[in-house]
């Protein structure tokens, strides 16, 4: 009887225990690391993603070749070395633009050969201001580049070689749903014609051909794209 009293006891005296006795509180969770940088991807967005999966970057604007720009594919003989068979970067931005609507300078007003950097060039241009490209800078230039590819805007990045003998580079934006510790290590999704291609890959992998490019030697342009903001 002693003992079940003291047992009695002891369970009442926690039940009537005062609330700042009790365990504290689990502390609250952080916020997921994997949350969006940028925001999801619009209809415009995805009809975007639609239109660069259809031109099969991959398989046409290959290295090596000489193509026809629009379509990227083989207009001349493999066995063909000469100007306009090596890569075609600027070729495949061109053709983006030209299927949005967007132009950016290309053929005929520029021959393929060093076009990438011509174009980065004519982006700050009169003509190319006026066009409607506007330059994307500061700190947040990355996510600002993948928001406007989210909401089905045209946007690339571009790096003008220093020495005007040697190619430089130009890759589209490609919308994605990253997350904002994606978008530090990696930088924006992008889609490119070049030494590789790639119908979806990431800034970073695509100018590794280019000392002294990414990340801070490429310039950030972007054009409306019909509805899109």
């Amino acid at each position: 009887m002693v003992w079940a009293g003291l047992i009695a006891a002891a369970v009442l005296g926690a039940q009537s225990a005062p609330l700042h006795a009790q365990a504290p509180a689990a502390a609250p969770t952080a916020a997921p690391s994997g949350a969006s940088c940028c925001g999801p991807v619009t209809p415009q967005g995805q009809k975007l993603i639609t239109l660069i999966d259809s031109m099969q970057v991959e398989t046409y604007w290959q290295a090596k070749e000489h193509v026809d720009w629009v379509t990227g594919h083989r207009d001349r003989p493999l066995s063909y070395k000469g100007p306009g068979s090596a890569t075609h970067c600027s070729a495949f931005a061109a053709a983006v633009g030209q299927r949005l609507g967007v132009y950016m300078l290309r053929p005929p007003q520029h021959g393929q050969v060093l076009l990438a950097s011509a174009q980065t060039v004519w982006f700050r241009s009169p003509e190319g201001v006026s066009g409607g490209w506007k330059p994307l800078d500061g700190a947040t230039v990355q996510q600002q580049a993948q928001q406007l590819a989210n909401q089905g805007n045209l946007v690339v990045i571009a790096y003008e070689s220093p020495d005007p003998h040697t190619p430089g580079h130009i890759v589209v934006v490609r919308p994605a749903d990253k997350s904002a510790e994606a978008l530090a290590k990696d930088g924006p999704e992008i889609s490119q014609a070049g030494t590789h291609n790639y119908n979806d890959s990431v800034a970073a992998k695509a100018f590794v051909s280019h000392p002294g490019a990414w990340p801070s030697g490429v310039r950030y342009y972007w054009h409306s794209v019909g509805g899109s903001k």
